[in-house]
């Protein structure tokens, strides 16, 4: 028996649509995953036949054949399992076949628990964009899916709670949508303050002047002086992100998995200083499977480069484009992916 479920990729910051389709049918006992599939998803075949064995249903010992399309699309991450596991039971007739305007994501823990997923925000909210009713997502990243208004979240603790509501044996209450994305901001802001600053009173000013505009900043003056204080200091003195930026800046964190799971939403500008002996990719983005860099964590934010002089030539070089464009473009074998890059540079060196 055929059954399908839908689930989605992750294209850079972009979300795509994923359709699984599961297949069982008599021969020996195998488990096949096809559709351009990376590591991860290969070693869902493990998890999911485990958490179905140990959420009270039963594992098919036949041939399975698991399909995700479009074909063209490389698949990457533990999001699949819940919608694999689903698609075995509905194919297997353990479960009813769930309708085609719901999305299935989340990772498979042994014991069929859902686990933190990558990348909850964009994935949902494409899911909204394409016509989604309802998504079923960990409950663990619940919060951050209600932040995409016009879909309604299901939160799932594990595959047996799954299987108990498409049973209807069990009903799940959805998350609540918030009402204004602003009751995730932060009333005390963290961070130092310029004021806790004595003296530099022309290096304040410059400071103040660059976050009024927008302008890069580059401070040159001995060990002590307060060159890193001042930059640090400089989130707290621009202004407070809208909605959208906010969402633009809660969903680059979330697809590189740096989202606290007890903050949904990034409302405080982001602040990154990396060190200066990271490489080219490490600052811009790139590897073999692209990921967001230093200069995309900084987006609506600032980019601290602290002894400006010892980072490398390339490195220096490859931010020329970035802080032209707002953006940067990451080409490889398989594709070509672009990340917004709006940040504000602050570079800091001794004379």
């Amino acid at each position: 028996m055929l059954a399908k479920t839908r689930t989605c990729a992750l294209v850079g910051l972009d979300g795509v649509v994923v359709e699984t389709e599961v297949d069982i049918a008599p021969g020996l006992p195998a488990f096949h995953i096809v559709g351009l599939a990376d590591t991860a998803v290969q070693e869902s075949k493990e998890r999911v036949r485990a958490a179905i064995r140990n959420s009270g249903v039963e594992f098919p010992m036949r041939r399975i054949a698991v399909s995700l399309a479009p074909a063209d699309v490389r698949k990457s991450g533990p999001a699949y399992d819940l919608p694999i596991a689903i698609g075995i039971l509905t194919s297997t007739g353990q479960v009813p076949e769930i309708d085609t305007k719901s999305l299935l994501l989340g990772e498979l823990a042994l014991d069929g628990s859902l686990r933190t997923t990558q990348g909850i925000l964009p994935m949902v909210a494409v899911g909204m964009q394409q016509g989604f009713t309802r998504a079923f997502v960990p409950t663990i990243n619940a919060a951050e899916a209600a932040l995409v208004h016009g879909i309604e979240v299901i939160p799932v603790e594990n595959l047996a709670e799954m299987i108990a509501f498409l049973r209807s044996e069990k009903k799940i209450s959805p998350v609540a949508e918030p009402v204004d994305l602003n009751e995730y901001r932060m009333t005390c802001r963290e961070g130092p303050d310029i004021s806790d600053v004595r003296g530099q009173e022309h290096a304040k000013r410059a400071v103040e002047v660059a976050a009024a505009g927008g302008h890069n900043l580059l401070m040159a003056g001995p060990p002590g002086s307060g060159k890193t204080l001042l930059a640090r200091s400089l989130p707290l003195i621009l202004p407070s992100m809208t909605s959208d930026e906010a969402l633009d800046v809660t969903t680059i964190y979330s697809v590189a998995g740096l989202l606290p799971s007890d903050k949904p939403m990034i409302s405080e500008r982001p602040f990154r200083a990396p060190h200066y002996t990271i490489s080219s990719a490490g600052l811009v983005g790139g590897g073999a499977n692209p990921r967001p860099g230093e200069i995309t964590l900084g987006h609506r934010g600032v980019l601290f480069l602290d002894e400006l002089p010892e980072f490398g030539h390339a490195s220096l070089e490859v931010l020329r484009q970035p802080i032209e464009d707002k953006v940067v473009t990451i080409s490889r074998a398989q594709g070509t992916t672009t990340y917004p890059a709006n940040f504000m540079l602050v570079g800091a060196m001794n004379p």
